[in-house]
């Protein structure tokens, strides 16, 4: 029997469940395919920054194969290191207890390293950063030099200037010096303090520039490019 209204007439209540059935199915479906296709979206972001992560190792993978090719004199024969792009080399090597005039061992692995570099400035389109550090002893000597800012600041430019008469055409050259601010050790021994009295070179971002090379630059480096 069916229920009916007040009137007497009889109605099926079965009938209004179905629209209201409906309109739920409906709005599960929606949110489904919401989230299906939030999650291939998702998927598909995940995707493409994994890839990306890839291609940014790969590439620097190929750039540090690279340096270690073109540097593979020098480092095999332990007078630089080279981590993380960044070339290391002990301030011994190049200098004398408080002075900035490079030794001739020095001058000669500056002549060593600037052929190499400069084919993989101009291959990779970046500049050098040329960095002076020291440990955090006072300077002493001669008093030529105030501190150790000035000290790691003179350094840094003397490499550069190597680096320039070498060959590295000076606008793609940076010098810094940093003194005893950011040690590689602690400074608590002989052989620890001579950890931080170095100078790094590493590649950075060519700044951008006005300068136009002359056409014996252009010559030189075009026949570094094509040997």
């Amino acid at each position: 029997m069916h229920p009916s209204d007040d009137s007497g007439v009889e109605y099926d209540s079965s009938a209004s469940i179905w629209p209201a059935f409906g309109d739920l199915m409906a709005c599960l479906f929606g949110l489904f395919v919401l989230f299906f296709t939030w999650m291939i979206m998702s998927q598909v972001a995940l995707n493409a920054d994994l890839l990306s992560e890839r291609q940014t190792r790969e590439a620097t993978e190929a750039r540090l194969s690279a340096l270690q090719s073109a540097l593979s004199g020098p480092l095999n024969s332990g007078q630089i290191t080279l981590v993380n792009d960044r070339i290391g080399i002990q301030g011994s090597l190049l200098f004398e207890s408080n002075e900035a005039e490079l030794r001739d061992e020095g001058q000669s692995l500056i002549a060593q390293l600037a052929p190499p570099l400069r084919r993989y400035l101009m291959e990779r389109n970046v500049a050098l950063m040329v960095s002076g550090y020291t440990d955090n002893r006072a300077v002493s000597g001669n008093g030529a030099f105030v501190d150790n800012w000035e000290l790691s600041a003179q350094r840094a430019l003397t490499v550069t200037r190597a680096l320039i008469r070498a060959g590295i055409p000076a606008h793609w050259v940076i010098a810094a010096g940093f003194g005893e601010h950011h040690p590689v050790a602690p400074n608590d021994s002989e052989a620890n303090m001579a950890q931080n009295r170095r100078v790094e070179i590493s590649p950075v971002p060519r700044p951008p520039t006005f300068y136009q090379p002359t056409s014996l630059e252009r010559a030189s480096l075009s026949a570094i490019s094509d040997g």
